[in-house]
């Protein structure tokens, strides 16, 4: 009880530093806003905030040109930015959470600088979010096979770079992250899970589907990690209805820690996309996985056919389903066989309404095993409200859940687990540079007996969190 105590008391310790030391200055710097001339709409920033809003409608979006058949996931459209530019910032977060059951609360502080770039040119695009910091706990601190982790040093990088000649477009993406627990639900809804600045200045992230990153999605904390996924993508247009889009993909999860299963996977993909009408398109697709185990003689090759769809409304509505038959390749036997005919499924979806959006995204099939098992079949789902609720104020929610089912052979039960976030949050502006968060995030695991046959088949951890983020004006670069 006196630990739980104690870390409410330094989250609150941290939300009155954060509004007595800017209180004074936002409030003279919004009564002055209120005077001045009508501020633009959030997603089209300006760089000089005493110049005027010269965009001719602040509420346009470009089209997502996102391929169906590509590595990313549909979006809603992309705000068109007036100049080339960078933005640092920092940011503070705190996270109170309990241990499994209910007790031995740990209080962790982070502490990181971040940036944002992105840069524009007649025929490329490049989008850049990073953040880096420390992070200081008290209590058990993040536990692993070798004891606790009570401080240490965290950093997460996501990029774009796109270039476009006529039909051709060839993009490159990458997705970094060294990071103290799993990437799964990390740091609730403190806003430190996610890189760069935040806000509607920070250019969009890569935004890779669930396939092409490392599964981190079993909530053991077995120690620092890191998880890294690049890829190379290029879309011919071969008509303009019909294109080819070619991918490949190299992902890896390495723990500091022994005790885990590191891992790697290649991908490659090719699909064809066929656009039935402007907001319609249908796809076809083939793409091969293979997976590999650090210090295992196991190794995976998994074969996916799908078939898919999209529906895109610009500023709306995005949705993508896919599905069909994958086969997999074991080079140690599961048994007796050494292959497995399954599917291969899923869907995302982003959503805008008047005053709030949501997002969802779900996929069914193999993965690399999270660190937990050399290979694993199951699913993966995220989930993401947000809801205006005043002038000042918004709500959020999210929801993550992971199952991840070892490969045995037929009629044995084999280790099952199966993983859930649910969290709730408010966020504030603090003038036009600052943002706090306040939030409350639920995390469960559930195991079956193989699994783990003398521990709780069910637990729980609680964690509170709060953090403030603040960036400069926007540094034009041309």
């Amino acid at each position: 009880m006196k630990s739980w105590t104690t870390s409410l008391l330094r989250i609150s310790a941290v939300a009155s530093f954060s509004f007595s030391a800017l209180g004074g200055a936002l409030h003279a710097q919004e009564q002055q806003e209120e005077n001045s001339k009508p501020k633009p709409a959030a997603h089209a920033p300006i760089i000089d905030y005493n110049e005027p809003d010269t965009t001719t409608d602040p509420n346009a979006l470009s089209p997502d040109t996102t391929p169906l058949t590509g590595v990313q996931t549909p979006g809603l459209g992309s705000a068109e930015f007036r100049h080339s530019y960078w933005v640092p910032g920092i940011q503070v977060g705190n996270t109170a959470q309990s241990g499994r059951g209910g007790g031995d609360w740990t209080d962790t502080t982070y502490l990181a600088g971040n940036v944002s770039l992105l840069e524009a040119w007649s025929h490329s695009h490049l989008a850049l979010n990073y953040s880096g910091g420390g992070y200081f706990s008290t209590g058990r601190g993040f536990q692993s096979s070798q004891g606790s982790h009570s401080n240490g040093s965290y950093q997460q990088l996501g990029f774009t770079q796109s270039f476009d000649w006529q039909r051709w477009q060839l993009q490159f993406f990458d997705e970094f992250a060294y990071l103290p627990t799993t990437q799964f639900g990390f740091g609730g809804l403190s806003g430190i899970g996610v890189p760069g600045i935040g806000g509607s200045l920070a250019p969009g992230s890569p935004g890779l589907g669930g396939t092409f990153v490392p599964n981190q999605s079993v909530l053991i904390a077995n120690g620092p990690r890191y998880s890294n996924s690049f890829a190379a993508q290029a879309n011919f247009a071969m008509s303009a209805r019909s294109s080819i889009t070619l991918v490949a993909s190299y992902g890896i999860l390495r723990f500091v820690d022994p005790g885990n299963i590191d891992n790697d996977d290649e991908i490659g993909s090719i699909g064809y996309n066929y656009a039935i009408s402007r907001k319609d398109t249908v796809g076809v697709l083939y793409r091969f996985t293979a997976y590999h185990f650090t210090g295992l003689p196991q190794a995976i090759g998994d074969h996916v056919f799908n078939v898919a769809y999209s529906r895109k409304v610009t500023g709306r509505a995005a949705i993508s389903l896919f599905g069909g038959p994958e086969f997999t390749t074991f080079r140690i036997p599961i048994g007796t066989k050494t292959d497995r005919i399954g599917e291969s499924f899923g869907a995302s979806l982003s959503y805008a309404f008047k005053h709030g959006g949501m997002t969802f995204g779900y996929t069914h099939g193999t993965s690399g095993g999270s660190g937990v098992l050399a290979g694993a079949r199951g699913d993966l789902a995220d989930a993401s409200v947000t809801r205006q609720l005043s002038r000042l104020w918004s709500a959020r929610g999210n929801f993550g859940y992971g199952r991840n089912h070892a490969f045995t052979p037929s009629g044995v039960s084999g280790p099952a687990f199966n993983s859930f976030y649910l969290g709730a949050g408010l966020d504030r502006p603090l003038g036009r540079k600052a943002n706090l968060s306040l939030g409350y995030t639920a995390y469960i695991l559930a195991l079956n007996q193989a699994a783990c046959a003398s521990c709780s088949s069910t637990s729980t951890q609680h964690q509170f969190a709060i953090g403030f983020q603040w960036h400069t004006r926007p540094f034009v670069l041309h």
